[in-house]
């Protein structure tokens, strides 16, 4: 019988982190070892395999620091992240295994692949991305608007922050061409939606993903803690656990 993986979650009193705990009641992959609030917790964390991690930026730095002094794989959704946070995942990646991603949901990797498209192939056309979530999200636009407004831009080979207009607010000017536009509603408790909406003289594309249920990403981050248990040293995606038959 194959030894039950030791999952730590980081972030466990936030409302990932209590999604995560209903559906590990269920699991027989796993073994929660330790249910973490706050950078104090790690210095008493137990022997682990994988680190899900949905805690705050704060939160993540003390996740990544103790992942990579351990050698432990690591599993983050945690959003708004900074160049040098993103910049220290890239370095943490040649020591141990890292997937983050800013949405564990299947719909919105294939929705981040058909934008990736459409951009693409529709290159001149407007690109503006609105996203809503409850009422209690802090940053904003949300993480997963981010990586769509990358991927498009990666798409159409634009440096994405050269072109991402991430407010409108008290500009007086017009919209500008090339660029990609983001809007974000913050109310009640949406769980999270996102529409790309790609327009030109006398015709749009609209293209939408909307979550009901936050299980959805725990589910993903879960797949992707089994996938990435025991693989080498890299910086993975959604992508690569997509083939995963437990995903």
């Amino acid at each position: 019988m194959t030894e039950a993986i030791q999952l730590a979650i980081s972030g466990a009193t936030g409302r990932m982190g209590r999604v995560l705990q209903d559906l590990l009641r269920d699991e027989t992959r796993f073994q929660l070892a330790a249910k973490l609030a706050s950078d104090r917790n790690w210095r008493a964390a137990p022997a682990l395999d994988v680190v899900v991690d949905f805690s705050a930026p704060a939160g993540f730095d003390a996740a990544l620091a103790h992942c990579r002094q351990h050698g432990i794989a690591l599993v983050s959704g945690t959003t708004g992240l900074d160049a040098a946070q993103r910049s220290a995942i890239a370095d943490a990646a040649h020591a141990i295994p890292i997937l983050c991603a800013a949405n564990f949901s299947l719909g919105i990797a294939v929705l981040t692949r058909l934008l990736h498209d459409a951009a693409a192939i529709l290159p001149g056309w407007d690109l503006e991305i609105l996203e809503a979530h409850h009422a209690g999200k802090i940053d904003a636009p949300s993480g997963t608007a981010l990586a769509l407004g990358r991927a498009a831009a990666a798409a159409r080979g634009q440096d994405f922050d050269a072109v991402a207009s991430l407010s409108r607010a008290r500009q007086a000017v017009p919209r500008q061409a090339g660029s990609i536009g983001f809007a974000a509603l913050r109310a009640g408790d949406i769980v999270g939606e996102h529409t790309a909406l790609l327009a030109a003289a006398g015709e749009r594309l609209e293209l939408t993903h909307r979550a009901t249920d936050r299980a959805i990403f725990a589910r993903g981050a879960l797949a992707a803690a089994a996938w990435i248990s025991g693989k080498p040293a890299g910086l993975y995606s959604l992508d690569d656990v997509l083939a995963y038959p437990g995903a």
